[in-house]
């Protein structure tokens, strides 16, 4: 099997993870392959569906030069902070450069126990396994930040929590699973010289061309908050709820990883909350802006033994950084918001416009996809009333869009230039959470025709597909009573 590995991490000093075997499992049956992201990576289906493949890609068997480690990472769960973490059930194999010279990281999720697995047995289900595969996919053909997955294998054993499930593994890429957690591991241990080497790995590896002529703390603490800025106001403009931003679920490099109990907006509520532990709301859709700025100041106090040897010149410096982020938010808001309307100009109160719009979908529990795509129809031509209907005062929207239409009269492009800008942002198409449900009760028993579907048709969310429109219906009221559990 020629995964050909240029591991770097692993040649870090070893108090930054513990090498780890995967435990072997009865019979490992591989089920979805990535074919587009297989041959990035320098790999064929042919040779990851083999034998010899659905051995590596269970665990039972290390490809030549794997060399696989189990990261050490802390965190705050729900603003509370855990001194250990760790991959519980998650073993890195090493790194591939792909064809597009980025490097990524390999890694199986689920392959057995960890020394930080903390009584688990470092197994995965094979729901939450084809949920992450298919979710953390579809983040990816719509165009955001995110760790993605090769391949899907079941491991003909069961894995038991409430009741018997069928096990599995997951295979995830990602450009790395550094976290804010990771340097809240050393923080908390006042391994200072562990923070100033992670902090300039982190740096090599994702920001190499950044000028650090503040310092290595300060700019990392800048690439990773414009990256979260840009990452959380894609979250919005598709309707993401994350569900658990704890600081071991913060990437530093800016992607969206671990797809627990994260879900997509129905009708649009900006203080829904889909997590069953979420009880006060902390990750709610709204709130997620907030929560990445606490996410970051946090990463900011690992670094300040780093930033300055006095220790108030470096919170001044950390402070002063962190209050760029609203700005930068909003910049990145504004600019995706701004093609969701349809504007190519840059115009003050163009986001009270956009804001205006979503307070008119939250009061009438107007479909969040369903009425961005339709706007997209209105500004092609279609009549108001198209989109209008939708609304419990029709009224309402038609003054808005009176506003609207004004604002669109400045701008020099023509109505099919627009709309298809606007179309290119507004999917059609998103892992509706009931028909993720519906996927994994059928492959539960057996059938994988609901996931499959749901891949190819995911996989092009932008473009009209008149043979899935079933996919873009909303649920009923039971999208109410939809919970999601941190079962990855």
């Amino acid at each position: 099997m020629p995964f050909v590995f240029d591991t770097t991490y692993a040649r870090l000093p070893e108090r930054f993870f513990a090498r780890v075997q995967p435990t072997r499992v009865a019979r490992p049956e591989v089920l979805a392959v990535n074919a587009a992201l297989a041959d990035l990576l320098h790999l064929t289906v042919d040779e990851l569906t083999s034998p010899e493949g659905a051995e590596i890609l269970a665990g039972n068997r290390l490809p030549p030069g794997a060399d696989s480690i189990a990261l050490a990472y802390a965190g705050h769960q729900f603003g509370g902070f855990v001194p250990q973490l760790g991959d519980g059930r998650a073993i890195l194999l090493g790194e591939i450069v792909g064809r597009n010279g980025r490097r990524v990281d390999v890694q199986l999720k689920g392959p057995g126990r960890t020394p930080f697995s903390r009584g688990g047995d470092g197994r995965a289900a094979l729901g939450p396994v084809l949920r992450e595969y298919l979710v953390s996919e579809a983040m990816a053909a719509l165009g955001v930040p995110t760790t993605r997955s090769l391949a899907a294998v079941a491991t003909g054993e069961r894995v038991y929590r409430e009741t018997p499930l069928p096990g599995a593994v997951l295979t995830r890429v990602a450009s790395s699973h550094i976290r804010v957690g990771t340097f809240q591991f050393f923080a908390a241990r006042r391994d200072v010289e562990a923070v100033q080497t992670l902090t300039t790995y982190a740096l090599d590896r994702h920001y190499p061309n950044a000028p650090r002529d503040k310092g290595p703390a300060l700019t990392l603490l800048n690439c990773v908050i414009g990256a979260q800025a840009k990452l959380v106001a894609h979250w919005l403009s598709i309707g993401f709820v994350h569900g658990v931003m704890n600081t071991d679920n913060t990437s530093i490099a800016g992607e969206t990883i671990d797809y627990g109990p994260c879900a997509f907006l129905d009708t649009y509520d900006s203080k829904r909350v889909f997590s069953s532990i979420d009880h006060g709301g902390r990750y709610a859709f709204s709130n997620q802006p907030r929560i990445a700025m606490w996410n970051l100041a946090r990463l900011a106090e690992t670094l300040l033994p780093i930033m300055h040897d006095d220790e108030t010149k470096a919170v001044e410096m950390a402070t002063e950084l962190l209050e760029t982020y609203p700005s930068r938010f909003e910049a990145e808001y504004a600019t995706i918001m701004r093609k969701k309307l349809g504007f190519t100009q840059d115009r003050e109160g163009d986001l009270a416009i956009a804001k205006g719009f979503l307070e008119l979908l939250e009061e009438s529990r107007v479909d969040f996809t369903t009425a961005f795509r339709r706007l997209a129809d209105v500004a092609d031509g279609a009549a108001p009333s198209h989109l209008g209907d939708l609304f419990r005062a029709p009224d309402s929207f038609l003054n808005w869009a009176a506003k609207w239409r004004s604002r669109l009269a400045d701008e020099p492009v023509s109505s099919a230039e627009r709309a298809a800008t606007m179309r290119r942002v507004s999917p059609a198409f998103i892992p509706r959470n009931h028909r993720v449900e519906e996927m994994i009760a059928a492959a539960v028993e057996g059938d994988l025709k609901p996931f499959e579907r749901l891949c190819n048709v995911l996989g092009k969310p932008y473009e009209d597909q008149p043979d899935a429109i079933d996919l873009t219906l909303p649920p009923g009221d039971e999208q109410w009573r939809y919970v999601t559990f941190c079962g990855t």
